[in-house]
């Protein structure tokens, strides 16, 4: 399967549909120096996954400039929900505000800065659905946290799920472990029943039991 040449049409067909791209998400945020986005095709599954199950309340680890808070903050706000987005760097996390302010969406998303290690053991709510994209050493490491607070019924999605088998550069070596060990985690879980699907750079989907 020539997977270059599916993802050529997939993009052709989605071209001209309606919404924000990242390349142009990209392009009208100031600030050049920022952890990656999510690509386009990630962020329509996020939007789907959100309108089918009519989440309200979501939980998203790692907000970078703010380009899956905003794909899903479009979705969310036609259900009166909420997105509580969690960034550790002050100055991507002060970007990413400015661009919720210039979209119009800051009433629907609450942005915490500081660590999500310190932060998700002090939420009290439940949500409908988790979305994490932080740094992949962290993946293990929030997996228990993330449970305690993703609701039965629940969606946990979790993005650059393929690392374990890409062709990543050097620097991105130190992350191929404990991804694997994240994946391993999600599928062993009695509390969880999973999917990893091969887009963007892998995208593991679990639903809690």
């Amino acid at each position: 399967m020539d997977f270059d040449k599916i993802d050529l049409y997939i993009k052709g067909l989605y071209e001209k549909k309606e919404g924000i791209k990242k390349k142009e998400y990209i392009s009208r945020t100031q600030l050049k120096d920022f952890i990656p986005v999510i690509d386009d095709d990630v962020a329509r599954m996020l939007k789907l996954m959100i309108r089918i199950t009519k989440s309200k309340r979501i939980l998203e680890i790692g907000t970078s400039i703010g380009y899956s808070t905003t794909s899903m903050a479009r979705i969310v706000k036609e259900y009166g929900g909420k997105i509580t987005t969690i960034e550790y760097d002050k100055k991507v996390a002060a970007q990413a505000k400015q661009n919720f302010i210039n979209a119009g969406l800051e009433k629907y998303i609450e942005l915490k800065i500081g660590d999500a290690r310190e932060i998700i053991p002090n939420i009290k709510d439940k949500f409908d659905l988790i979305f994490q994209d932080v740094d992949k050493k962290l993946y293990p490491e929030l997996f228990e946290h993330c449970l305690k607070v993703l609701k039965t019924g629940g969606l946990l999605i979790a993005e650059d799920t393929l690392f374990p088998v890409l062709e990543l550069e050097a620097k991105w070596s130190e992350l191929i472990e404990p991804v694997d060990e994240f994946n391993k985690l999600v599928i062993n879980c009695s509390k969880l029943e999973s999917s990893l699907i091969p887009i963007g750079d892998g995208v593991i989907i679990a639903v809690k039991k």
